[in-house]
């Protein structure tokens, strides 16, 4: 990062740029060359979910844009850097979840498709008939994803520092990008532009995982020189990472963005279709991972381990593939942000705030105002701290598993056992992370067995737990049941 390089800045403008210039056009674009329908956004439902028209490919690349952020191309191979194969984790948690979202998100469409339900706060209502519910699930969900969008403009901004760009110029670039970028296009925007951040990060990555070995002798030389940071688990990594991985794998669909995806296809058979698809994805994870291991074969050093990744695309590729790169990370932030954003827009529009007369401004306004509080996370925390609250927003939306996923059954679960076990399950995991220094694992000790345990997995635990001791000491009454058909039955 010496001074700015004028190639690789000038391929970075150019294409992180046309990403937000087709993005911010998508409606105009679809009045042009669409069906003849206005070029304006005529529905809340049109901009927040798409008119809920995804089919099977725009589908696969929103759910994957969201899933696989830009942070996971810097995080990811960071965490191997610093940590070796714990580092690898992500892999078999993306691995477990795609079961899950088999055999639960056909269900959960269905039955928000009938109700006309946006959001997971919506549902919840609709099943416990508890306005005192919904709020608390919207606002979780609205807790959670904030640090998720502050991490995503703290990714922009990396890549754009590491272009030579000084002070918080990269940062309020990264900020104004998005707020138009959303703004404009609604979701259709991260819908469309997922296809072009797609093909970049595989391009970017499977030449790095081609050349970089190459310039370094081979993969034999590359794991042969990882000697630091072999990709294997060290004594006592086995527990949490496990743990971790399965307590993730059950999060990553409790989040509003992810849930937006799967509420904006327009077919059960779509999101089955993308679940035995999606594990495309992990395969291109384990690739990223890799970089971890080849940034130490390559010599870099840093302190930051966040800039592993930029640190080591300039050592090896020509500016002008630097730049091409950084664009590709810098796309992958931009389009998990704006449906993070979307779907936090949904919750407080649709849960919290009153019927408005213009949800669709409402829903604009909203999403601002989320981005907004997310860059004053970045402004005022250090990017570590906002990372740690990251970590945070997995234990905090754990607590929502209960009430959306049991929810689903018909079995009467009171909404008071589900408010019990949210709050102690939440006040539990919180003290948790607090007394370990926000980390996201804890040591358990059971007799002569202990071992580190992620926290997130252990307030749920306590989480079921209540809600099970509850709903035997005073048992639900009738509630209404979620049916496909849209009625309501009886449990």
């Amino acid at each position: 990062m010496n001074g700015i390089n004028p190639w690789a800045l000038g391929v970075f403008i150019l294409f992180f740029a046309a990403t937000i210039i087709i993005g911010s056009s998508i409606q105009w674009l679809r009045g042009l060359f669409g069906s003849g329908k206005s070029a304006t956004v005529s529905s809340d439902e049109e901009w927040s979910l798409g008119g809920r028209q995804f089919g099977a490919w725009v589908t696969w690349f929103l759910v994957g844009g969201d899933f696989y952020t830009a942070y996971t191309v810097i995080a990811v191979p960071a965490l191997v850097y610093a940590a070796g194969g714990y580092g690898f984790f992500a892999l078999p948690y993306t691995i477990i979840v795609y079961p899950f979202i088999f055999l639960v998100m056909p269900r959960l469409w269905k039955l928000a498709h009938a109700g006309g339900h946006s959001t997971a706060a919506d549902l919840v209502r609709a099943r416990f008939n508890s306005r005192g519910l919904e709020i608390v699930v919207a606002l979780t969900g609205l807790i959670a994803v904030m640090p998720y969008i502050a991490l995503q403009l703290v990714g922009i901004r990396t890549v754009i520092q590491a272009l030579g760009l000084p002070g918080d110029i990269p940062l309020v670039i990264a900020f104004v990008s998005l707020a138009a970028y959303t703004w404009l296009g609604g979701l259709h925007a991260p819908a469309l532009t997922a296809f072009i951040k797609d093909i970049m990060i595989y391009i970017a990555v499977l030449v790095a995982v081609t050349v970089i070995p190459l310039h370094m002798g081979g993969y034999s030389a590359l794991f042969a020189g990882a000697d630091t940071t072999q990709p294997v688990l060290h004594a006592g990594q086995g527990l949490p990472y496990a743990t971790l991985a399965l307590s993730s794998a059950l999060a990553a669909f409790l989040y509003p963005h992810t849930l937006t995806g799967i509420l904006a296809a327009k077919s059960a058979d779509t999101i089955r279709q993308n679940a035995v698809f999606l594990p495309i994805y992990t395969v291109v994870l384990g690739l990223i991972a890799m970089l971890g291991l080849m940034a130490h074969t390559a010599g870099i050093k840093t302190d930051n381990a966040t800039m592993v990744v930029p640190l080591l695309f300039q050592q090896i590729f020509p500016a002008w593939f630097s730049g091409f790169c950084f664009a590709a990370i810098a796309v992958g932030a931009l389009v998990p942000a704006a449906v993070m954003a979307i779907g936090a827009a949904n919750l407080v529009t649709s849960n919290l705030l009153p019927p408005q007369k213009n949800p669709v401004r409402t829903s604009r306004i909203t999403a601002l105002a989320v981005k907004v509080g997310a860059l004053f996370c970045v402004l005022f925390l250090n990017a570590k701290f906002a990372i740690d609250f990251q970590l945070l927003g997995g234990v905090i939306i754990l607590q929502t598993f209960p009430a959306l996923v049991l929810g689903l059954l018909r079995i009467r679960f009171s909404a008071a056992a589900m408010l019990a076990g949210w709050a102690v399950g939440g006040i539990f995991g919180l003290g948790l992370c607090w007394m370990d220094g926000l980390k996201p694992i804890h040591m358990v000790t059971l007799g002569p067995l202990s071992g580190m345990v992620s926290t997130g997995l252990l307030s749920l635990i306590v989480n079921l737990v209540v809600v099970g001791l509850v709903t035997l000491v005073k048992p639900a009454a009738e509630l209404p049941a979620l049916t496909e058909a849209g009625q309501a039955d009886r449990a």
